[in-house]
């Protein structure tokens, strides 16, 4: 199956050291240091306690929370939220699937995949 080619991710001073770890083939979150709890989008403060945040590589596993199959375009794809082990629901990409055998609740691991400008971004594909 031909996949779509996905935009290439803003880089911003907050973002770029998530940029190049993904680059790396590293996925990373950035966790609190006062309430320890991890947060997707990256940002310096944490959205539930406005503490620092600092960075952690995490384990890219976790489960399809809901999904939508895009059939009217070429090529088709899959957007997904996906909540993470680690706590955190991220909107991605679900690649190297069967459209009609995804369900809710199924596991997912990560899959970086290049984007129009080079850079990786993290999808995920069934576990």
């Amino acid at each position: 199956m031909n996949e779509r080619i996905l935009p290439a991710p803003p880089v911003t001073p907050e973002s770029a050291p998530f940029v190049e770890a993904a680059s790396a083939g590293k996925f990373l979150l950035r966790r609190c240091t006062s309430c320890g709890r991890a947060h997707w989008y990256p940002r310096a403060v944490c959205p539930f306690c406005f503490g620092a945040a600092s960075w952690e590589e995490v384990s890219g596993r976790g489960t399809i929370y809901s999904f939508s199959v895009m059939r009217r375009v070429d090529p088709p794809y899959v957007i997904a939220y996906v909540t993470l082990d680690e706590g955190p629901t991220m909107m991605t990409n679900l690649v190297e699937c069967d459209f009609d055998a995804l369900r809710i609740g199924q596991r997912v691991q990560l899959a970086f995949r290049p984007t129009e400008g080079g850079a990786l971004v993290p999808c995920f594909r069934p576990a």
